[in-house]
């Protein structure tokens, strides 16, 4: 095998109603982004303290004209007063149509910053340089970007495809245990609506991935970036299949609401509502029960989750009305008919729901 730091980049094309862009995924990228945007309009950099203070030097030469932009970093800055902000710093550096907003960072970053261009100007160019595994592989692809409201996650939002996405894994070598993991189980999602191989391989290669061993953690990374970009090829706008890329994220979602998005990293409130969507597919005979050992076995393998036993059923269940995958009345609900396989339904009931959560430990 070659040395990964020679590793040949992989170039993944993305369809959209914007115009087509390209994922580049490849450990070393991350220095490549000033030459890659190079061509574009006046850059601005958008991120956080943390991540500036790590990265800054590799991407110094994108902030010469223009300082970089820096937001606080967690689910709860994914608001309108952080757009606020954010349109307020682009008045100062004097952007204008032709400007692109650059996002290093998370996926919180990049949603705060990519709703911002969005509306800015009624839309300015952004690139996506996602620094952590599960934007990696999942939130800076697709053009979903958006805030959070008290009421509920994600119900203020655009979809805008960025200009290019910039995915390397050489980064990640700076992430916490915790957030490694937090990206995992969005993994473990690809693996369970796309591909059992996958599934398979992330369960037998674990300790690499833990060590960040980039010849086991690019593939798995350029793996993801293609599920999702033959995704959104088909149903950009999330109208028919593209919700199976939500498995696990009506519970999850709503977890993260009732605890007012302080308590989980998004990847471990997802963790919890795959296992829930996994306990109805089975309940429904959708999915074999072995599968469903085999999904929560992989889950508890990447450690341990944020605990769930002082939330009350009934706060959750009411938090899934107001999901943004409500249309007309009824809530869509992604369930698994095997490993690689999905079907949406809507007509999952509150009695499902509430056997489904209180499987998982939650208070009646």
């Amino acid at each position: 095998m070659r040395p990964v730091w020679r590793m040949s980049p992989t170039r993944i094309d993305v369809t959209s109603a914007r115009g087509p862009y390209s994922v580049h995924v490849g450990p070393g990228l991350a220095r490549q982004v000033d030459k890659l945007t190079r061509h574009m309009g006046a850059r601005v950099v958008v991120s956080t303290a943390p991540v500036w203070r790590l990265l800054g030097a590799q991407l110094q030469s994108l902030t010469r004209t223009r300082p970089a932009v820096l937001i606080l970093d967690g689910e709860r800055a994914k608001s309108l007063a952080t757009v606020t902000r954010l349109y307020s710093a682009f008045v100062e550096r004097e952007l204008d149509r032709a400007s692109v907003v650059i996002a290093v960072g998370g996926g919180v970053l990049g949603d705060v910053a990519g709703y911002a261009a969005a509306t800015f100007l009624r839309g300015l160019d952004f690139v996506q340089v996602p620094t952590t595994l599960l934007a990696q592989v999942d939130s800076a692809i697709g053009g979903k970007v958006g805030v959070n409201l008290p009421a509920g996650k994600n119900l203020v939002g655009a979809f805008h495809a960025p200009r290019l996405v910039v995915c390397d894994p050489a980064l990640l070598a700076t992430l916490p245990r915790r957030e490694l993991r937090a990206g995992l189980y969005e993994v473990i999602k690809y693996g369970v609506i796309a591909s059992r191989s996958l599934f398979e391989r992330v369960g037998g290669q674990l300790d690499a991935l833990f060590r960040q061993d980039l010849s086991a953690l690019t593939p798995v990374v350029s793996e993801c970036c293609a599920i999702k970009a033959s995704v959104v090829r088909l149903d950009e706008r999330e109208a028919g299949p593209r919700r199976a890329l939500n498995f696990g994220h009506t519970v999850g979602h709503a977890l993260e609401t009732v605890t007012s998005y302080r308590r989980f990293r998004h990847g471990e409130a997802i963790a919890y509502g795959m296992r829930a969507a996994a306990r109805i597919s089975a309940a429904r005979g959708l999915l074999a029960q072995n599968d469903e050992a085999a999904i929560a076995d992989l889950i508890r393998r990447l450690g341990p989750l944020p605990a769930v036993s002082d939330l009350r059923i009934a706060a959750v269940l009411e938090a899934t009305t107001r999901d943004k995958k409500v249309a007309r009345g009824r809530l869509h609900f992604v369930l698994a008919s095997g490993l690689g396989r999905t079907s949406i339904v809507d007509d999952v009931d509150a009695k499902e729901l509430r056997a489904a959560l209180a499987s998982l430990g939650l208070r009646p």
